[in-house]
């Protein structure tokens, strides 16, 4: 058994806290039963069923800090694994910027869990297989593709009297369609909270259309052009660009949010007016735990409002050394828009280039958050509001600060997934002026 209920997790992790002897323990323990299924050729490759559980225990003395992990859940396998991150502790160095446990804090529950989700047997992964395998067959097309889905619970306790539970699921879908000879690619995705909305049959249809119309692509020369990146395309570069909402590193003129002379930007004027990203745990179709890898509670949070920096992230020691509030590091990211479809944005687009998706996503320079990276699976040339012919994928070389100034006009938000693996996104398509690609890419 992984999924463990409260009782039968707090049961194991009180064990744990009085076994040890250290000045503190934290306690995590973790389960899950994750199933896949694998396609590839117009074939399923792979599919299974994971379980598993995982106990991790946290022991300081004084600065010194040991960790250790067990999978087994007896007394025995109890005693050991708090030993060992014993003997670990009185091993390790000091550490100058250790935090104490938290203690006791309310957690209010976040809608993670769905029951169409957890619910999900091999027959429906299968049948997605089939919906999504046999229209391409149908069309002569290529269909590969992954769906992973699972339900889990994340417990945890320390020696201050703290003590959270929570289960969760999780929905990933992603297919590549290719045309036989290899010159077109289409892709769709979809990240979900409840299986029951979704539609294989449906969605792979976008994937197909933009294989088959992608085949003859004409080479445009790089340069600057107004673009419309769809959710996907967009999620790497602006969670790429999250990561720099850190205030040491801002403080420390490492940061694009680094003020010259020293600070950062906080309250002041970054972004176009138009770009507002908030975080809040508990909203119905992103919801994320609402406590940070640390046990912090999360809130409902204001990041960007009207294109001002309105919060960033402390961690506990840099809110101590800053006299700041520390709250929990956000899970996900809400970022509003308008109403329309991407169909919509490009119909009201004179001329630009549509964007599937982007990869390969790399820094080149962290001060402006300048990005380099690929298109693919899908890039069209747009004229008098109609996908006029495929192009070749191009490298680009933008930064997302430069690109959300130069917003033309925005979307309606979608969920899609972030780069981490409790981390959710809602964005919009976004119609941006003065995009830089930088030179061509071969590959489809």
């Amino acid at each position: 058994m992984t999924i463990f209920t409260e009782e039968q997790a707090k049961a194991i992790l009180d064990k744990v806290i009085a076994l040890s002897e250290a000045d503190e323990c934290t306690a995590t323990l973790n389960g899950s039963i994750a199933g896949n299924i694998r396609f590839a050729l117009n074939n399923v490759s792979t599919s299974g069923i994971v379980n598993d559980a995982e106990l991790s225990v946290q022991v300081a003395f004084g600065r010194r800090v040991g960790t250790a992990t067990v999978n087994e859940f007896d007394d025995a396998a109890l005693e050991r694994v708090v030993r060992r991150a014993e003997d670990l502790a009185r091993l390790a160095p000091e550490n100058p910027e250790f935090m104490p446990a938290i203690g006791k804090q309310e957690y209010k529950p976040s809608p993670t869990f769905s029951e169409s989700t957890a619910a999900i047997t091999p027959e429906f992964r299968a049948q997605v297989a089939a919906d999504s395998i046999g229209p391409c067959r149908a069309e002569d097309l290529i269909a590969a593709g992954f769906l992973n889905d699972g339900q889990s619970f994340v417990a945890f306790a320390n020696s201050n009297g703290n003590f959270g539970y929570q289960t969760g699921t999780n929905f990933n879908y992603t297919c590549t369609v290719r045309t036989e000879d290899g010159r077109g690619s289409g892709w769709v995705g979809r990240n979900l909270k409840d299986a029951s909305d979704f539609d294989a049959g449906r969605d792979i249809r976008v994937a197909m259309r933009k294989a088959s119309e992608s085949a003859d692509a004409k080479a445009l020369e790089p340069g600057k052009y107004t673009v419309i990146l769809e959710p996907a395309a967009a999620a790497g570069l602006v969670s790429f660009m999250m990561r720099f909402f850190d205030a040491r590193t801002a403080d420390e003129g490492r940061s694009f949010l680094s003020k010259k002379g020293g600070g950062n930007k906080l309250g002041e004027q970054v972004y176009d007016p138009r770009v507002n990203i908030s975080a809040d745990p508990w909203d119905p179709d992103a919801a994320v735990l609402p406590w940070d890898e640390e046990g912090m509670p999360r809130e409902k949070m204001t990041i960007i409002e009207n294109g001002k920096v309105a919060a960033l992230d402390y961690s506990r020691f840099w809110a101590k050394e800053q006299g700041k509030r520390a709250v929990g590091r956000p899970g996900n990211l809400l970022m509003a828009g308008g109403d329309k479809s991407t169909a919509e944005l490009i119909a009201g687009t004179d001329r630009g280039i549509l964007v599937t998706r982007t990869w390969y996503i790399r820094m080149v320079d962290p001060q402006t958050v300048l990005l380099t990276g690929l298109t693919r699976d899908g890039t069209f040339y747009i004229e008098n509001g109609e996908l006029k012919y495929p192009v070749k994928n191009f490298r680009f070389n933008e930064s997302p600060v430069i690109m959300l100034n130069n917003i033309e006009e925005l979307g309606r938000p979608v969920r899609v997934a972030g780069d981490e693996s409790d981390f959710v996104m809602l964005l919009p398509a976004m119609k941006l002026r003065d995009f830089t690609f930088t030179s061509l890419s071969d590959a489809v």
